[in-house]
């Protein structure tokens, strides 16, 4: 192979921030790698996406314990990805919440995703060996769900497709912030390779219809004015809405995956280049969406002998 595979040459450690959002909202970010979001309750502390590791959820933790004592009760998966979720039992939380088309994903694909997900960025899964196995949800919903912590009011919301198809947000309305998961990203190259790209903008603009005044990404820096959360939300749309016109038009004319890869990865460089892990998303996104423009409407399951083929055939 001519590049590295996906990101195992991706070894430099990333210098991590914990930015105070208000006093109940924190996130917990690191130069463009997977973010955790805090919500400080009157009585209980809710984790949102855990890092990939138990060892490496301690420096969450860690973090977390600077600014309050109270117990850690609820886990919120934005999602199913491995990155996010398999450090979740180093929080032991009372509840692991989930949305169940989340659930439905770990069922169908959590095994396969996680050796994929390992094999691709070795560097985000430290003390891989600490990981008990696949997380599960203890507590799942449909559409909509209000947890209290104590007075503080969070809503847990299914806002339509976009990452992969269970994306949930946890919105703050009594203070404007929410925290999005892998919907949005800043200054990040989206990963879409489970993604749906006809429903992405949509559900982006239901997010930015709550006009929130801050955002936690998926990946980057907190979003912390709501001028910061509409350049987020903007170049994450931009982005995936530039990609997917590009594979489609490269299928229209009947181009193969190869070409169009080619294609769409020269194209798409000058805009959106220089973001975190282009090189490592854009194979995987450009033949997502290829499938997506032609014959699969859902996001056929990644396996590690699947990323490496693809990426022999794309990169090699």
């Amino acid at each position: 192979m001519s590049k590295a595979f996906a990101s195992q040459a991706d070894l430099e450690d990333k210098h991590v921030s914990f930015t105070r959002l208000s006093d109940t909202a924190y996130a917990y970010t690191a130069e463009g790698d997977p973010n955790t979001g805090v919500i400080i309750g009157d009585d209980a502390v809710m984790v949102i996406d855990t890092q990939a590791t138990p060892v490496m959820a301690q420096d969450v933790i860690r973090r977390i314990r600077t600014v309050t004592d109270k117990p850690i009760k609820y886990v919120l998966m934005s999602h199913y990805h491995a990155v996010r979720v398999l450090g979740a039992s180093a929080y032991a939380p009372q509840e692991i919440i989930a949305s169940q088309d989340t659930y439905d994903l770990i069922v169908e694909r959590g095994a396969q995703d996680m050796k994929s997900e390992i094999d691709r960025f070795p560097r985000l899964f430290r003390a891989v060996e600490t990981i008990p196995g696949l997380t599960w949800p203890t507590m799942t919903f449909k559409g909509e769900m209000t947890v209290w912590l104590g007075k503080l009011e969070v809503k847990l919301m299914q806002l339509g497709r976009g990452h992969t198809k269970g994306d949930t947000v946890a919105w703050l309305p009594q203070q404007k912030i929410l925290f999005s998961g892998d919907l949005v990203e800043f200054d990040a190259t989206p990963y879409a390779g489970d993604a749906y790209f006809n429903d992405w903008p949509a559900t982006l603009d239901r997010i930015a219809a709550l006009q929130p005044e801050a955002l936690v990404p998926g990946r980057g820096a907190a979003l912390t004015t709501p001028e910061m959360v509409q350049r987020g939300l903007a170049g994450t749309r931009a982005f995936v809405s530039d990609l997917y016109a590009s594979v489609e038009a490269g299928a229209a004319s009947g181009k193969d995956l190869r070409a169009i890869y080619k294609d769409t990865h020269a194209a798409l460089k000058p805009k959106y280049g220089q973001w975190v892990i282009y090189d490592h998303c854009m194979p995987f996104d450009v033949t997502r969406a290829l499938d997506e423009a032609t014959e699969f409407r859902d996001p056929r399951i990644w396996t590690a002998e699947r990323d490496k083929a693809m990426w022999e055939a794309l990169e090699g």
